[in-house]
């Protein structure tokens, strides 16, 4: 049956939608407002099963959708990651350990807050963060009223800032049967809040990587999710590790899988969604994954001319200042990551 793309996005995205990097390899477009019921009906008598590609898609458009075919991952995996305070008491309902967090919901919160935490800390708006955006790093001596205005007043959490060796993230699928295949854990590094570099595998040693596996497997069993997801973490001094965040979806620093796996992420989520057997996660050496950030994609003939790069241009018609518009890996047949080429190339 036909696949439809983007059900459910508001109108004043249509211009990015319409023939968009999406609509580009699929058989249909459905583009309509999260709460037009007739198009979200028209979407699912389409397809044979719902899948999305990110989390903040409303509660109440997925229940609709979940009325009238399979919805993988399911509405409680979107809940939960949608609020970081829903997710970090997750996490820790788990078992497993997060930085310390207090709420911020109203002014009267941020005196029990700011003493729970103190600094150096992070605010982060509850919702709707990503790429560093809806967030702000607060040192000693700066107050929490002001960074909260800065951010709209909006329901935020403050998060202790905790001295890390390094940011990891494992990205895993698990299928409607409850199979889970994990891909080796990845270090991460970041410019500006936004994912420049990802090194796989992470340099690392062999129990945090076995834990940071099984704490993603964790999660994934808990959460009864469906499909492909992230889970960052931090690693603390002596490998103590701690979840940032998890994202219910298949994730920028699992792009490496396409050439370095077995099985990419792409057609893992695939295999889970659908009720397919899991694929293998094995990697076949070493990878390392530059994202192409705004002007960064200009490079592309230089990259294009490598015959070591795997380059992925996203298609998107306009290059923004901070927009991730296609990512290049490079392999290797040893064990370890690479290190990654000079930037920029050419």
């Amino acid at each position: 049956r036909s696949h439809g793309v983007g059900a459910g996005f508001p109108r004043s995205d249509a211009h990015d939608l319409l023939g968009g990097p999406a609509a580009q390899v699929a058989a249909a477009e459905t583009v309509a407002a999260y709460d037009d019921g007739a198009a979200l009906d028209a979407f699912a008598a389409a397809v044979d099963v719902a899948t999305v590609e990110f989390e903040n898609v409303p509660a109440a458009a997925l229940a609709r959708l979940a009325e009238r075919v399979p919805v993988r991952p399911g509405a409680r995996s979107l809940r939960i990651c949608q609020d970081r305070i829903a997710e970090k008491d997750f996490v820790r309902g788990l078992g497993l350990e997060t930085t310390a967090y207090a709420a911020l919901n109203e002014a009267a919160d941020a005196e029990a807050a700011d003493r729970a935490i103190g600094r150096p800390a992070v605010l982060k708006t509850r919702t709707m963060g990503y790429d560093g955006k809806g967030q702000a790093a607060l040192a000693a001596g700066q107050g929490l009223p002001g960074a909260w205005d800065g951010l709209g007043r909006r329901p935020a959490i403050l998060e202790a800032r905790v001295a890390i060796e390094r940011e990891l993230s494992v990205v895993a699928a698990r299928s409607p049967r409850g199979a889970v295949a994990c891909f080796d854990p990845v270090e991460n590094r970041h410019v500006g809040g936004i994912l420049d570099v990802t090194l796989a595998p992470a340099g690392i040693a062999p129990e945090v990587a076995a834990a940071a596996r099984e704490g993603a497997a964790r999660i994934a069993e808990g959460l009864d999710h469906v499909g492909v997801l992230c889970v960052e973490l931090f690693v603390a001094r002596g490998g103590r590790l701690l979840v940032n965040e998890i994202a219910p979806r298949v994730h920028n620093s699992g792009h490496w899988t396409i050439e370095g796996c077995e099985t990419s992420q792409f057609a893992q989520h695939v295999r889970a969604v659908c009720g397919l057997p899991l694929g293998s996660a094995a990697r076949r050496g070493g990878a390392v994954m530059k994202n192409l950030i705004g002007r960064d994609v200009e490079r592309w003939p230089a990259l294009a001319a490598d015959p070591s790069a795997h380059l992925h241009l996203y298609g998107k018609a306009e290059t923004r200042p901070g927009r991730k518009m296609g990512h290049v890996t490079w392999l290797s047949p040893a064990d370890a990551a690479p290190e990654p080429p000079g930037w920029p190339p050419g």
